[in-house]
């Protein structure tokens, strides 16, 4: 930080500091504190200021990781680019997310903001109706390819935390959960068990870092362990791209699926899930001897 920069920041406290001080010695004055208003509205010509601070920050991340490459070499949906390529739609919706927009239409308020697009160093960002016909362009290859570019991507900035973050245990927890939807007709949704239309979207993330390496959106009334045994071999593979040697997979009881257990042991990946207590599982517990058991003492 810059000696001027932080000289400032002092004053400013130090400023803070005296006031609140001032406020604890005031006195009553007969009357309460917040009773009268005296700001004044004006437009600055030369001080302009941005309500997503954070989005420039964001934007180097994406650009200096190499995932604006990444994004464009694996995804191949326009003909044409005039002048927005693959990347930049992408990226388009990802920033209106983390600026707080819910749907695609809110990035028009984001096209319209001088000091965002200053912030991102462009002219201008795709509207939301270009926006929605770029996702309109996805099928299930392209969306493998978008994840396969982002864990590339995620592989690499993980090596460069050295082998410090590589020696660490890999915790890849899978779950799924269902999540509605307000529109009338989306492709593949489906009424769930209880009673909400929507998805059944399965997650397979690493714990260390809390990043979703998978996300499966299949219609709500699916099984939610459906297809999760190959989103965690693929998983599996792409932490021990990084560098990672001790694997764990966590889930509850739903992905207890035996046909796969005893390949994730051979291949020396621990694992704990849930199990349901059937008869015979109950009857085998029931015939250990008591030296058997120990206390559990949760963290």
């Amino acid at each position: 930080m810059i000696v001027r920069v932080r000289r400032e920041l002092a004053k400013r406290k130090t400023r803070k500091e005296r006031r609140l001080e001032k406020a604890r010695r005031r006195k009553d004055k007969g009357k309460p504190v917040l009773s009268q208003a005296s700001i004044r509205h004006e437009i600055a010509s030369r001080t302009r200021a941005i309500s997503h601070g954070g989005i420039g920050a964001a934007h180097q991340v994406a650009v200096r990781s190499g995932l604006v490459e990444e994004l464009d070499k694996r995804l191949e949906l326009l003909r044409y680019h005039r002048p927005y390529h693959e990347s930049d739609h992408v990226l388009n919706i990802a920033y209106n997310i983390l600026c707080g927009g819910r749907t695609l239409d809110d990035i028009d308020l984001l096209r319209n903001d001088e000091v965002f697009l200053d912030a991102l160093g462009v002219e201008a960002i795709p509207d939301p109706t270009t926006a929605g016909d770029f996702c309109r362009r996805f099928g299930a290859p392209d969306v493998e390819a978008l994840m396969a570019a982002i864990n590339t991507v995620r592989v690499a900035l993980w090596k460069r935390q050295g082998t410090q973050f590589t020696a660490e245990t890999a915790r890849i927890d899978v779950d799924a959960t269902v999540v509605s939807t307000s529109a009338e007709c989306k492709e593949g949704m489906a009424l769930s068990y209880k009673g909400v239309w929507g998805y059944m979207a399965l997650v397979v993330s690493l714990a260390n870092t809390a990043e979703p390496l998978f996300i499966d959106a299949r219609g709500a009334n699916r099984p939610s362990h459906e297809g999760a045994a190959k989103r965690l071999n693929q998983a599996i593979e792409v932490v021990r791209q990084a560098g990672f040697t001790d694997v764990l997979l966590r889930g509850d009881t739903d992905y207890s699926q035996t046909e796969h257990l005893d390949g994730w042991d051979d291949d020396g990946v621990r694992f704990i899930f849930g199990y349901d207590a059937m008869q015979n599982v109950k009857a085998l517990a029931d015939g250990l001897p008591d030296d058997a058991y120990r206390q559990l003492d949760r963290r």
